[in-house]
């Protein structure tokens, strides 16, 4: 008597997760996450709602693990700047990273932390709340290294890590929200260029 074979349990998924979910990050950093609706997402991703949801969860997971990947893929020049060996060696590498990160080709405009949610309502809430806690990071991070910068000798006495912290980040916020409205890599780099001539001498 001929014995049946068990079907294996669960199918496979049929799509690349990582393409994926590189695609959803794309519309995320293109339309916000209001802008960006689960029709939007599923066609751009080229996956069905049910299967959207079993491989990466709801809107808001799937915003936060698109989060992830941009933090790791355009927005890495953010953890390779701390690395550099100076504090203004920091500063620039900083502003730099964000001037090419908002003005990619072939990638939208302006930056995912920055334009994501920034109009987000209510539905929105947690995303803009998600941003807010991924910008003060960013900063803490950077105040963190400007701290160790001012014990080490590498600040003139009297300079204010936080401040300066906040500096950097507002002026990188500026750049993104400037490429998102069509300035030019060019003129964000002169922009960039006059942040740092104001950097305290080391």
């Amino acid at each position: 008597m001929e014995t049946r074979q068990k079907a294996p349990i669960g199918r496979p998924r049929g799509f690349d997760a990582e393409e994926a979910l590189e695609r959803a990050m794309r519309v995320f950093w293109e339309q916000g996450y209001e802008g960006a609706s689960l029709t939007d997402l599923t066609r751009a991703m080229g996956i069905t709602r049910t299967s959207m949801y079993a491989a990466f969860g709801n809107k808001e997971e799937l915003f936060r693990k698109a989060l992830e990947r941009y933090t790791e893929g355009p927005a890495s020049y953010g953890a390779r700047a701390l690395r550099e060996p100076t504090a203004r060696q920091v500063a620039t590498a900083f502003l730099n990273g964000s001037v090419r990160a908002s003005t990619r080709p072939g990638c939208p405009s302006g930056c995912l932390g920055v334009q994501g949610s920034l109009a987000a309502g209510d539905p929105g809430r947690a995303a803009r709340d998600e941003l807010a806690a991924w910008r003060n990071a960013h900063t803490a991070h950077l105040r963190d290294r400007f701290r160790r910068a001012a014990d080490e000798g590498d600040l003139p006495p009297g300079s204010d890590p936080d401040l300066l912290a906040r500096y950097l980040m507002t002026v990188a916020n500026g750049i993104a929200v400037q490429a998102a409205s069509g300035a030019s890599r060019d003129d964000l780099q002169r922009v960039a260029d006059m942040a740092l001539r104001s950097w305290p001498p080391s």
